[in-house]
């Protein structure tokens, strides 16, 4: 992937991503953490399949949501003032992504591979990826979330359900911890009706970049990585 744009940079510059497949801008290189880490600086993020060429992409439009945007259905703060749920952050971080890496029963395989687990946990043992865990009181994992740290931006990659609203009150913990940490806003990278429920929204590409270039490297505590221990204490 010769770059063209900056002489340090693996990847094109992102003008030359493709429309059909949307956002397709390179094909090949690796999982490293260094790779990683500069492509997510620049609002690219690898998905392909198990045993393909690796792809990297920077769809237009991007989704994101802004922290202060985030809409609580009257049914989920039900939920949450039910006070069932147990929140962790980064304690099975592992267990997430390989839950979120389980087929669904829409599809046949998992675009989450043995090598794409192993890239995120190396990102998670370096600090800079994260998990929020939500569970039952008897410690069983219901559901939970993952992505990359990076300065005021965290960038979502995937996350699972095994009850009703668990990913959903997973999401609400997390902006909950961007919000006490000084974070701006979150990407969610591709339109999904899920996340448009709780609040997301489309931008074009060239705001997405010119939000990164404001926000990716001006720092955060780290400190202020942690949660409540039960999700009624999210309202």
């Amino acid at each position: 992937m010769p770059g063209t744009h900056n002489p340090t940079s693996e990847f094109p510059p992102t003008s030359q991503a493709l429309e059909d497949p949307n956002g397709l801008l390179a094909v090949g290189g690796d999982l490293s953490s260094e790779r990683l880490l500069e492509a997510y600086r620049l609002g690219i993020f690898p998905w392909y399949e198990q045993g393909q060429p690796i792809m990297w992409w920077t769809p237009d439009p991007r989704s994101v949501l802004f922290l202060d945007q985030l809409h609580i259905s009257r049914s989920l703060r039900k939920t949450l003032r039910q006070n069932r749920f147990v929140l962790s952050v980064d304690q099975h971080f592992e267990a997430v992504v390989e839950q979120c890496a389980a087929p669904r029963q829409s599809q046949a395989g998992t675009w989450i591979g043995g090598d794409m687990q192993q890239a995120y946990l190396s990102l998670h043992q370096q600090g800079h990826a994260h998990s929020i865990e939500v569970s039952d009181i008897s410690g069983t994992m219901l559901g939970g979330l993952y992505g990359v740290a990076l300065g005021q931006v965290f960038f979502g990659e995937s996350m699972f359900s095994r009850a009703t609203d668990a990913s959903k009150v997973a999401l609400v913990a997390l902006v909950h911890l961007l919000n006490e940490a000084g974070f701006t806003f979150l990407d969610c990278q591709v339109e999904s009706e899920h996340l448009n429920s709780l609040g997301a929204t489309n931008i074009s590409r060239l705001d997405f970049e010119a939000l990164l270039v404001q926000t990716v490297d001006q720092p955060v505590p780290h400190d202020r990585w942690v949660l409540p221990p039960r999700c009624g204490a999210l309202l």
